[in-house]
């Protein structure tokens, strides 16, 4: 079972009156492709998210009307977006971005073949045993799977008691949750928090806070807004002094091993400070139930695009390698 998380835009030509539309969508299991003419799928393609497979472009060869062999070659252009080539009887016949080839980008083509056939040719050894080329160990997603999914659990449990009930009653809710995370991970010793459990129960107290003091759901929604700022305070202030233990904690989570923790504890700083005026422009501007699905779901991808740009301030020796 897998879902959609990723659309891809969507590419439409026209070739001697017929109109080709093809569809990209990025899934939990891989990249899936269609050619259609006129909402019948005349061709589809897909490849795995890791493996040499997953490296290659996407080829779409069906029929043209009048018999001649025509292919559609879809491939990305940069990370965010993809473009296609067009050939007819074996003549190119349209570009998306003229000029481009479409490939996979270079700086991630050797990694996501590593974790794909690993040491042993196999994900489990470049998931499990951690394959560390390229600074790369991707066995802490195995070492960290019950933190990461308690995490998403918390979220999804916010979104619907909003939905639900109301703002005020979320947040109370989300800080007993983190609070008895807590206690239950300093009874057992089974990590359900990660490396960042005590700033983590921190900002959920300090949010709580907020949720009692300012009841009502405009002061609520800027709560992000503020322990956004406070986090983004603590990170930069932690990455100007080395890293040594928020910047350190978070890189946990992390499958590298070339990162300069202090250079990380900046970046999560200056990150913190985008994604909070995000957030006070969505909710000032927006209704509660759009600031609710942006907060939940959306910044997500908000934070993962601004991300790339922290790794690669964190990881100043990757070029070399």
């Amino acid at each position: 079972m897998s879902f959609t998380w990723w659309w891809y835009p969507t590419r439409r030509f026209e070739l001697e009156g017929h109109p080709f539309v093809v569809s990209c969508i990025a899934r939990t299991d891989g990249l899936h492709t269609a050619l259609r003419l006129r909402d019948v799928t005349m061709a589809t393609d897909a490849t795995p998210l890791f493996g040499p497979d997953a490296v290659r472009n996407h080829r779409l060869p069906t029929a043209f009307p009048d018999g001649r062999a025509l292919e559609v070659e879809l491939g990305y252009i940069g990370i965010w977006t993809t473009g296609i080539v067009v050939r007819l009887a074996g003549r190119v016949v349209y570009e998306s971005h003229p000029g481009q080839v479409p490939h996979y980008p270079e700086k991630y083509r050797q990694p996501t073949i590593d974790a794909g056939s690993g040491a042993r040719g196999s994900i489990k050894s470049a998931f499990v045993d951690g394959a560390t080329a390229h600074g790369q160990d991707w066995s802490v997603w195995q070492r960290n799977k019950l933190p990461i999914a308690v995490d998403i659990a918390t979220g999804l449990l916010f979104f619907i008691v909003a939905k639900l009930t109301d703002l005020t009653t979320a947040a109370l809710l989300g800080a007993a949750v983190g609070v008895g995370l807590v206690v239950f991970q300093r009874i057992t010793r089974i990590d359900v928090t990660g490396g960042l459990a005590l700033f983590g129960i921190a900002m959920l107290l300090i949010s709580a806070t907020l949720a009692i003091v300012f009841a009502d759901d405009e002061a609520i929604k800027q709560r992000g807004t503020i322990t956004g700022l406070i986090a983004a305070t603590l990170f930069l202030g932690d990455g100007l002094l080395g890293g040594r233990r928020l910047a350190a904690g978070l890189s946990r989570y992390l499958p590298y091993s070339d990162l300069d923790i202090g250079r990380l504890g900046i970046g999560m700083g200056l990150a913190g400070i985008v994604m909070a005026a995000i957030n006070f422009a969505v909710a000032r501007l927006a209704s509660t139930d759009v600031w609710l699905f942006y907060s939940t779901f959306l910044d997500f991808f908000v934070f993962i695009a601004l991300f790339q740009g922290v790794l690669a301030y964190a990881r100043p020796t990757r070029d070399a390698r």
